[in-house]
């Protein structure tokens, strides 16, 4: 992998704009079959340029203009914005300037999961910490299908410490600020801690499904991927910071038994045994009847920024931008392949630029010409991934009819 350089990236991002950045596929998913013909037209872009100039409520009546204007301003970051019911380039002469449309989208940050993640912190995003993400990823993704229906969802690296997830449905994209705000407060399940330290509350002996089917999917990887990846039982401190989330008798039972255990997975395999013993012998309190389930949902569950999902005017960073400060690319991945997905592995830019410059150089002009360049290349995996998202995106347009939204109840 080539060596990425802040310095270079107005020379790198030139190129990138000229010869990589799929235009055609950005088109074919923002448009949505011009089935409302303003879907492009339409839709806020803004852009941040060098020197943190951010400029909102662009807009282009084709993929050509949005073309030109990405060589022309050379952009470090863009993001996309809503669809309004007047150009956003227009908005001061009209009379009203109201969203009609915007994906459903959610975003999570890996900083805030920097109260139970040790092995990194702040920006930084590893192997071992991008569990975390593989797990939200498939909680979300698995409570927005199952939960709600919703077939086109869209998820996006963010090229840093996060992902972002586009939900595409009609429905959804026409859903408006109550029930958007309905639904984010649904799958937001972590709250604020209470005294002792934890954010994830069972109050009810029978747990709602979506919290069971989330839970089965946590502890199939909590043991491996986060109480020994995370080490999460293995200093003083961490070991204190549970205990105090236990009542007084199996707090004390527990800090007793942990005193002849080495490793993080025998303190939990200890802690498990002996609240399931109690919770046997009736010997535990209400508040500590679900704490196995609290614990790995307090470590585990998606950490949402839920203001982003309620608000329809919200911008979000857009698929195939690059990061200004890593140099990688915010590529979409598939959902079911997430645990694999290695954060270090994404390409940056400047390896990028290196991978076509070697293509052509190796093929020659005459065997060139005729391929996308970004085909040259390591992103082209995630291209095919978005493109299989197109595919099935445009699928729904031609099978269906065009309706009215549909009332959704939580």
């Amino acid at each position: 992998m080539v060596q990425f350089s802040v310095e270079q990236l107005p020379e790198l991002l030139a190129v990138y704009y000229k010869r990589l950045f799929p235009y055609e596929l950005y088109y074919r998913w923002l448009s949505y079959g011009q089935v409302n013909p303003n879907s492009f037209c339409n839709r806020e872009m803004s852009f941040t340029l060098a020197g943190e100039v951010y400029i909102r409520y662009q807009s282009f009546d084709k993929i050509e203009d949005f073309e030109k204007e990405l060589i022309r301003k050379i952009p470090e970051k863009i993001d996309i914005g809503a669809i309004y019911n007047v150009k956003p380039r227009q908005k001061r002469m009209a009379s009203s300037f109201e969203v009609e449309e915007k994906e459903l989208v959610f975003d999570i940050d890996m900083t805030d999961y920097d109260s139970v993640r040790t092995c990194c912190s702040e920006a930084n995003v590893c192997s071992k910490c991008w569990r975390f993400m593989a797990l939200a990823t498939k909680i979300l993704d698995a409570a927005l299908r199952d939960d709600f229906g919703f077939k086109h969802i869209l998820w996006v690296f963010s090229g840093r410490r996060g992902i972002h997830c586009w939900v595409c449905d009609e429905i959804a994209r026409k859903l408006d600020s109550k029930v958007r705000s309905d639904l984010a407060e649904y799958l937001q399940l972590l709250t604020r801690e209470d005294h002792t330290g934890k954010i994830a509350h069972l109050n009810s002996e029978k747990i709602h499904p979506s919290i069971r089917r989330a839970l089965d999917i946590i502890e199939k990887d909590f043991e491996s991927g986060v109480v020994e990846n995370q080490d999460i039982l293995g200093t003083k401190s961490r070991m204190n910071s549970v205990l105090a989330m236990m009542e007084e008798g199996l707090q004390q039972e527990v800090e007793t038994a942990w005193e002849s255990a080495n490793t993080s997975l025998e303190r939990w395999t200890v802690f498990k045994k002996i609240f399931n013993a109690q919770q046997a012998s009736n010997k535990l309190k209400k508040r500590n009847k679900n704490l196995i389930d609290e614990l790995m949902l307090h470590f585990s569950y998606p950490r949402l920024d839920i203001n982003v999902t309620k608000g329809s005017n919200h911008l979000l960073k857009s698929p195939f931008c690059i990061h200004p400060k890593t140099g990688k690319v915010c590529i979409p991945f598939n959902p079911s392949a997430v645990s694999s997905f290695d954060p270090s592995a994404v390409p940056t830019i400047s390896d990028l630029v290196e991978e076509i410059q070697q293509f052509d150089a190796k093929q020659g002009e005459a065997k060139k010409k005729g391929i996308k360049d970004y085909r040259k290349t390591s992103m082209y995996k995630s291209i095919q991934v978005f493109e299989e998202f197109l595919r099935k995106l445009e699928e729904s347009w031609k099978s269906k009819n065009i309706g009215t939204v549909e009332s959704m109840d939580f």
